[in-house]
Formats: structure tokens, sequence, C-alpha cells
């Protein structure tokens, strides 16, 4: 598995966790980094992760926001929590962070969705991203 693709993976499982426990996703990212060093059967957080983690936290309502808002049919707590955090990632990563081909972007967003949710999630993650890039350069100036 190719090292972004691990860390995005990571990234997923700590919004996930943090959605799940109703906390933030440093204090769930602190967790996973002090699990790390203090047990040696767990993997490092690697550099990649952390950037994700740390770099979609101060745009969360955004993004959320975003999504309630270009979701149709879907209320933010209504969507499946995999979904959620997936497009959540998928949102930051796409919008906010530069180098990384936007295809490339939503094509891990939907093999996430591939792996961990339903059936119809990878095209309704690829069409809500896919929508966000068209939005892009509006959605960076907001």
């Amino acid at each position: 598995m190719a090292a972004r693709n691990k860390a995005r993976k990571r990234a997923f499982q700590i919004l996930f966790e943090a959605d799940q426990r109703g906390v933030s996703v440093q204090e769930v990212l602190a967790d996973w980094v002090r699990h790390a060093r203090s047990d040696e059967r767990q993997p490092p957080v690697g550099e990649y992760t952390m950037e994700l983690v740390e770099g979609y936290a101060p745009y969360a309502g955004r993004i959320d926001e975003l999504i309630a808002t270009y979701a149709e049919g879907w209320a933010l707590d209504r969507m499946p929590v995999v979904d959620r955090n997936i497009l959540r990632l998928g949102a930051y990563e796409l919008v906010w962070v530069d180098g990384t081909p936007d295809a490339v972007v939503i094509d891990e967003a939907v093999q996430l969705a591939k792996e961990f949710s339903t059936d119809d999630s990878p095209q309704f993650v690829n069409g809500l991203l896919a929508r966000f890039k068209d939005l892009k350069p509006k959605l960076r100036r907001d």
C-alpha cells in the first residue's frame, strides 16, 4: 500500500473515531501518537496522517457546512458515519491541500468508501467530491 494511501486511511480512521467518541480529532490523534510511543505493537502515526488531521481541524465546521449544503437529500447527522468522515477528509484535502491532484484525492476517497461503506457509497462520495472540485476556487475564497 502506498504511503499516502495508508496515511489517508489512518487519517480517516482518526476522524471516524473522533466522530464516534464525540471528541476532537486532535484528542484522538494525541491518543494514537501516545499509544504508538508506549506500545511497540502499535504502528507510528505517519507525518502525512498528522498533517491531514491537524490541517482538517480548523476547517471542520466549514467542511460540515459544505457537506450539508451540497449533499442533496442527506442531512449531515443522518448520513452514514463512514461516508461523513470520508467526505470530511476528502473535502479538506481536495479544497485546501495543494500538491495532490484532484483526481487522486477523489479516487482515494472512493476507494475508502468501497472498503468501509455500503455499495451506494462510492458513487455518493464521488459525486459530492466532484462537485467540490468544480466549486474549489469559490470554496477556497469563502
